[in-house]
């Protein structure tokens, strides 16, 4: 079953954390691949005035949510196992992005990459790299 962009997001919003908290918005979804965007305000700066790690991870984390949850047609959820990420540069700018893809979708199991970007000059410039495995469950 396709959705639209917007079903997608209203679908997402009861997620507290990620969009009322962070302010992170769905820009892309599409099954095994989802695309967010957040606009960096005092809030998510830490107390040397860089973007807060804990933003870069709920970004890469909120973005497999949406890749492996938002088209999921078996009655499945997919939850997280295991996230892992890799902090590899501070953020220039104040609009950041993530894209989560899918790299294997198994019977029970799931493993997705996330990148974590900002654009200077018009060139993605990575910030993070995380990687999530997640497990099926029964929906709730």
């Amino acid at each position: 079953m396709e959705k639209s962009l917007e079903e997608v997001r209203a679908e997402f919003a009861a997620d507290a954390f990620a969009v009322k908290t962070t302010g992170i918005q769905i820009l892309e979804a599409k099954k095994g691949y989802a695309k967010v965007a957040l606009e960096v305000g005092p809030r998510h700066k830490n107390a040397i005035g860089n973007v807060q790690g804990a933003v870069y991870f709920a970004m890469a984390d909120f973005a497999f949510a949406v890749a492996a949850n938002a088209f999921e047609q078996d009655g499945t959820a997919v939850v997280t196992l295991t996230g892992q990420i890799n902090y590899l540069s501070s953020a220039h700018t104040s609009f950041l992005y993530a894209e989560s893809s899918v790299q294997k979708d198994g019977r029970s199991a799931v493993f997705y990459s996330a990148e974590v970007y900002e654009l200077v000059d018009g060139k993605k410039r990575l910030l993070a790299s995380a990687q999530n495995t997640g497990f099926k469950i029964a929906k709730p």
